[in-house]
Formats: C-alpha cells, sequence, structure tokens
C-alpha cells in the first residue's frame, strides 16, 4: 500500500494550540522566578491561595499535557511523508537528543548553575522517552496505538493503591516512571537529577496524540475531524466532573468540603499534574481538543500571533527560559543582593532567594512583556524554518 501524499505544511490549528499553551506556560515560568512567595507558598492550596493566584497556576495546567498531545500528533503527520521504518529512526534520534538537550542546556537555562546540577527532567525528557516508546510501537496500526496509550492514561491510577501503602518502597525505575516526589538521585560524583515528569503517564498521553492525530489525515473530511474531536473531547471533560465527584479513582488527592465554596471548588479542580492523572489529563486534553475545533478556522490577529510561538516551539521553550532567568539575575542585583544571596539551599535556581520577588501584578507584565520580546525571534526562525529544508532543522 503506497503512502498517502501529505502536504508538507503545518496544520495551522495545532500550531495556533501549541503557540497558545507556549504563551500560557511562560506565565508559570516567570511566576516561579519573580513571584514573592512562589518558592514558600502553593498556589494551589485550597486554604492560602486566592482566585487571582489559583488561577494564574491552574491555567498553567494545560500547557505540559496539550505540548505532548500535540507532539503525538506531529508524528502521526509524519505518515504519507516518511515510512514506518524512516518515522522509527527520527523519533529514535529525535528522542536521544531532546533527553541530552533536557539535562544540560535546559538544567542550565533554569538552574544557572554551571556544573549543571542538578539536572532536572521535566516536559522535554518527557517527550523524549515518549518518542523511545513511539519509535518502537510505531510500526503497529494506530488503533493499537491509541490503544495502549488509553489503556495507560486510563489504569496507571491503579498504582496509587500500592504506591499510598505506609510500607511501599519504590525502587529508582518505579520513581523515574511513575512515583514522583522531586528527590535527588546522585548520578555522578557532586551530581544528580531531579525528576518532575515521571514518564509512563506522559506516554500515554502522546500515544493517544498520536492516534487521535489520524483525523488530521487528508483521507478524514473536515466534518468528520470536527466530530471526532468535539465527542472525543466532551467525552473527556464528563469523565472529569463524573469521576471526579464520585472522587473514588482517577487522582491519588482527594477532593474535600472546605468551610466556603471557594475553596471547595479550589479543591475540586486541584488535580495531580507529578504524575498527570486521569482526572488531570482528561480536563486538560479535553477542552484541547475543543480548542483545536475553534481554531480551525480562527484567522485573527490573535490567533497569527499564536501561530508563530507554535510553529518554533522548541526554539521557544529554549530562549525563554534563558531570558527569564537572566532578567531574575539582573533585577537580583538591582535589589542589592549580593554574593552570599546568589544560593538558594531551598531551591535549585540560583539569584533566586525566597524572599525575592514582586506582587502578582507585576508577575503579569513581566510575562507579557518578555512573550513579545520573543516574537520577533519566533517570527524570523518561523520563516527561516519555512523556507529551509536543512536536515538539522527538524531536531529544532
Amino acid at each position: 500500500m503506497q503512502p498517502l501524499a501529505v502536504s508538507r505544511e503545518r496544520v495551522y490549528s495545532i500550531d495556533v494550540l501549541r503557540g497558545l499553551v507556549m504563551i500560557i506556560m511562560a506565565l508559570d515560568h516567570v511566576r516561579d522566578f519573580f513571584h514573592a512567595p512562589a518558592l514558600t507558598q502553593d498556589a494551589l492550596d485550597p486554604q492560602t491561595s486566592w482566585p487571582a493566584l489559583y488561577f494564574t497556576r491552574w491555567i498553567t495546567h494545560f500547557c505540559a499535557p496539550i505540548f505532548v498531545f500535540l507532539s503525538g500528533m506531529s508524528v502521526q503527520l509524519m505518515n504519507g511523508r516518511k515510512t514506518k521504518a524512516e518515522i522509527s529512526r527520527f523519533l529514535l534520534t529525535r528522542g536521544l537528543w531532546l533527553i541530552l538537550i533536557e539535562v544540560t542546556v535546559v538544567s542550565f537555562g533554569i538552574t544557572f548553575n554551571p556544573l549543571i546540577n542538578p539536572m532536572i527532567l521535566q516536559v522535554i525528557w518527557a517527550i523524549g522517552v515518549s518518542f523511545l516508546a513511539l519509535a518502537v510501537l510505531v510500526f503497529l496500526p494506530w488503533q493499537a496505538i491509541l490503544g495502549i496509550g488509553l489503556l495507560i492514561t486510563f489504569g496507571h491510577n491503579i498504582l496509587d493503591y500500592w504506591e499510598s501503602q505506609p510500607d511501599f518502597k519504590p525502587g529508582v525505575f518505579w520513581q523515574f516512571a511513575h512515583f514522583s516526589r522531586f528527590n535527588f538521585y546522585p548520578t555522578f560524583p557532586g551530581r544528580g537529577v531531579i525528576v518532575i515528569y515521571p514518564f509512563l503517564p506522559w506516554i500515554g498521553i502522546m500515544l493517544m496524540g498520536y492516534g487521535i492525530g489520524r483525523v488530521f489525515l487528508p483521507d478524514v473530511s473536515i466534518a468528520k475531524r470536527k466530530q471526532v474531536l468535539i465527542a472525543t473531547g466532551l467525552a473527556m471533560v464528563g469523565i472529569f466532573f463524573l469521576l471526579r465527584a464520585v472522587n473514588l479513582y482517577g487522582d491519588p488527592r482527594p477532593w474535600q468540603a472546605f468551610p466556603t465554596l471557594q475553596q471547595t471548588i479550589f479543591s475540586f479542580l486541584n488535580v495531580q499534574k507529578y504524575p498527570p492523572s486521569l482526572m488531570y489529563t482528561c480536563i486538560t486534553i479535553g477542552p484541547g481538543l475543543l480548542m483545536l475545533v475553534a481554531f480551525e478556522h480562527a484567522r485573527g490577529r490573535f490567533a497569527q500571533v499564536c501561530r508563530v510561538y507554535g510553529s518554533v516551539p522548541f526554539f521557544y521553550y529554549i530562549i525563554h527560559f534563558y531570558v527569564i532567568h537572566l532578567l531574575c539575575m539582573i533585577l537580583f542585583f538591582v535589589h542589592g543582593y549580593g554574593a552570599d544571596d546568589i544560593v538558594n539551599p531551598q531551591a535549585p535556581f540560583l539569584f533566586r532567594p525566597n524572599d525575592f520577588g514582586y506582587p502578582l501584578a507585576v508577575v503579569y507584565l513581566i510575562w507579557i512583556s518578555i512573550v513579545a520580546l520573543l516574537y520577533k525571534p519566533c517570527k524570523w526562525y518561523s520563516e527561516y524554518k519555512r523556507t529551509h529544508r536543512q536536515w538539522w532543522l527538524s531536531y529544532l
């Protein structure tokens, strides 16, 4: 059977949605570096948070799962341009490349520690490992890959029951795969890693993205694509509210009633990201699928701006960390901090003392300024990628 003749043009709605979550993602990282209580207060704690702070943190939950999900969709769109063997080789090399970048370039951008200690395993690592898994599974029919993704996503919270036992002692592999407690694992003398994104649930999200991405191939009509995306998105949102109300499965952190309605709503929506629970996945990917439909014909100025960021996600992701941390370092000295304050024993970030920072309104101004600053470089690189075909561009 000959592969489908797929255009090399990018899918507009995918780029717009990816760009939107990339913009929102920067808000969370700016908050980490510039909001005064970010290192000492849980922004989602129902008892101490307030609506503006809660929303600022909660809205960024959409970023990582949609980013990983769309990465799976993008792999599906390679079908017709590449053979299965070529896709597998690309995923293998790209996955290893992303893991290398995570523990070097990204980790340094986050910490500014010249020894790159600790190495922090976040979303780029999760995508890299998921690519390695998909490199093996890509030879299966797309229905089987989708089924495996659904099985992982809907089933991995069964492991919560074992992990909640008082005598449970996870091994290192288990902690890398599912049990994240932000622990430090020594790797070499004086160095180690912190696992923030255990890989198993993220593999499930990517495999689902690969399977559902089938609706973007040219033999599927626009009407059918919208029907599938809307039905699936609404189903995932419905599953969230149903299972979350029952409060028995899907998230290791049951919600509880508090003295005020606001606190109770905060508790209900406070689902686990590390690792992403079924509830977390449903309430983020579900609306994401609906947004894909909404962006199908969105051609306004804001959508066009989002599309620029979404067409160069890796470039944007790397650069934004360095801009944020560099600005933090400059303001660190502007506010009179000295050499003795550079290292914070309670956080991996250099130049970020616990008492440094600004009110939330200032954080939003910094966020908007940084995103705006990155627009021109991203637009230039997007145009460069569109008009050039060097092999290495697919890795950057």
